[in-house]
């Protein structure tokens, strides 16, 4: 009976894990937090795996207090369904959004519109929490792997920056043109061996781009 009572929980647990996807991060995220909480009024970067594998982020932006929370493969449902744990437990003076990619990547149906009011879903949210906080939303990027998807993260990045262009203390951060060949082309020589994941020749382009519309 021990046993039959044992194997249920353990079947149990399993399923609750593949049902909550990045639910083993979201954990660790809980435990750091647990032991160190990160500073209040620090940069938050939340959103997907480019911030995930960012793990020298600090020494690109140095003096600057900022906590990373990009997690997984995420895409904007996720992040809108952990936002307890990755923005709103925080007290961030500004807040950055990688995220978007993998909503295109997960199932070829997703639609440009459907990402946009995904990512005004989460804005709202966010607004609703923090109204006077600024956030910057960084552009999806191109990438070797996914260039299928290019077309609409061009039209995606362009519906949100629309969006945002109308909305108080934001900003939308194009890095997605100087990831480009002067022919157009997505450069080659700045990501892992994965064409998707970026090396620190890529990051070192984010840095530039990016470090402008950072908080001091």
């Amino acid at each position: 009976m021990r046993r039959f009572f044992f194997l249920i929980v353990t079947l149990f647990s399993v399923q609750l894990v593949f049902a909550q996807p990045f639910a083993n991060e979201i954990a660790a995220f809980r435990k750091q937090d647990s032991i160190t909480m990160p500073p209040k009024k620090a940069i938050l970067l939340v959103g997907s795996s480019s911030f995930r594998l960012w793990d020298n982020w600090q020494d690109y932006f140095p003096g600057r207090k900022m906590i990373n929370r990009g997690f997984g493969g995420s895409s904007l449902p996720d992040v809108i369904r952990y936002a307890d744990d990755v923005i709103f437990k925080y007290r961030p003076k500004q807040i950055i959004i990688y995220c978007g990619e993998n909503d295109f990547a997960a199932s070829d149906t997703v639609s440009v519109p459907t990402v946009v009011e995904r990512f005004k879903t989460l804005f709202g949210m966010i607004r609703a929490k923090y109204k006077r906080v600024p956030l910057a939303f960084v552009y999806m990027k191109p990438s070797p792997s996914r260039q299928k998807f290019l077309t609409k993260y061009v039209a995606a990045n362009a519906a949100i920056k629309d969006f945002l262009a109308a909305q108080k203390r934001t900003a939308y951060i194009d890095v997605y043109t100087p990831m480009l060949q002067p022919d157009g082309n997505v450069m080659t020589d700045i990501f892992k061996a994965d064409n998707l994941h970026m090396n620190a020749k890529g990051y070192a382009i984010w840095k530039q781009v990016m470090e402008p519309y950072l908080l001091q």
